[in-house]
């Protein structure tokens, strides 16, 4: 089983070493409405940074607490059960899946799932047809306001994560006519490109970024899909264009630093926001509740249709799956970060 060992300060950078591994046992025997399961997925992201806080900065989210086995979200299958609607044999997915090999979980709490929808890559439904998906896909259509025909410039910052690399492909699916990410490495400007469809995509290591972006987006911009925050954000919002959209998904830059959540734009840029009175709301998938089965199953059809490309960066085995969180919090991860567990 995995435990928390320490909680970090709010300017902290996760490390590996917050984590420690320990072994347990778990009960031989479940009660009424429980299922007894075996993990095979487990995901790392971004918002588990905030939970390493005693202040998560979110109404929404608890804070891991300490010595405690943390949680995320999960895949795994039933191996026992004594809830009506599952049984053995049947995949499972939560999103407060414990980090554990093995486990005695409430069935209510559990949703099954269908690998064909997915052609049975179970790791999918964290990522693409999971939570991840359902950000991209929702926050483009609830948020960017894409309207086909009407020649829309997107660009994505973290278009190379999970989510980012989804919602410039979607970007493009619901209409808009170019599409630029901003990534950290070649590798990953090349992947979005040659892989994912994108128009082109920007180095923020190399060069100039106000000036590559000007370059690539001659018309402005219209939707900026926002993964990271700070100065990325700053440059891009100073080329977006009268009535634009900014799609506040996340602000990875920001969570290592005590700061409110959304940040606060500098004078400046928030001078640039109201005067071409660009949208910024904060954005939350759980607020669409109502609209998630219908946008999986399209997010689904367009896996199967091949119009959805999914990168997963994979790590095995649960000792490893601390190093697998610093890693996807410093952008080592191309597409979505997951830990597979056992086979």
């Amino acid at each position: 089983l995995f435990y928390f060992k320490i909680i970090l300060g709010k300017n902290g950078v996760p490390v590996a070493e917050n984590f420690r591994l320990e072994q347990s046992t778990i009960s031989d025997t479940i009660q009424a409405g429980q299922v007894r399961v075996k993990t095979l997925y487990l995901s790392v992201d971004p918002y588990m940074r905030c939970r390493m806080n005693e202040d998560t900065g979110s109404d929404y989210l608890q804070p891991w607490q300490l010595s405690e086995v943390a949680d995320g979200g999960g895949v795994g299958v039933v191996e026992e059960s004594k809830h009506d609607n599952l049984t053995e044999g049947d995949f499972v997915t939560s999103f407060t899946w414990p980090w554990q090999t093995a486990a005695i979980l409430d069935g209510s709490l559990l949703q099954k799932l269908v690998p064909q929808l997915v052609n049975g890559r179970l790791s999918y439904f964290l990522g693409a047809a999971g939570i991840t998906g359902l950000t991209a896909l929702l926050g483009v259509r609830e948020k960017g306001h894409v309207a086909a025909g009407a020649n829309q410039t997107m660009v994505v910052s973290g278009a190379a994560g999970a989510c980012g690399s989804l919602a410039g492909q979607i970007g493009r699916l619901e209409g808009c006519s170019r599409v630029v990410g901003i990534a950290g490495t070649d590798e990953k400007c090349s992947i979005l490109v040659q892989e994912m469809g994108f128009d082109a995509a920007v180095n923020y290591k190399k060069g100039n970024v106000a000036e590559q972006l000007r370059e690539l987006c001659p018309g402005g911009v219209d939707v900026y899909f926002d993964n990271v925050g700070g100065d990325i954000s700053d440059t891009v919002i100073s080329q977006m264009n009268q009535n634009s959209h900014i799609i506040l998904c996340g602000q990875i830059s920001q969570y290592n630093k005590d700061v409110p959540y959304p940040p606060p734009l500098p004078p400046d840029t928030e001078k640039i926001q109201k005067e071409r009175n660009i949208t910024r709301e904060r954005f939350l998938v759980l607020n669409y509740m109502d609209k998630h089965e219908a946008s999986v199953l399209q997010l689904c059809q367009w896996i199967q249709e091949g119009k959805l490309k999914v990168r997963e960066t994979i790590v095995e085995g649960l000792a490893n799956i601390g190093a697998a969180f610093q890693s996807m919090m410093s952008g080592g991860n191309i597409g979505k970060q997951i830990v597979s567990i056992s086979k």
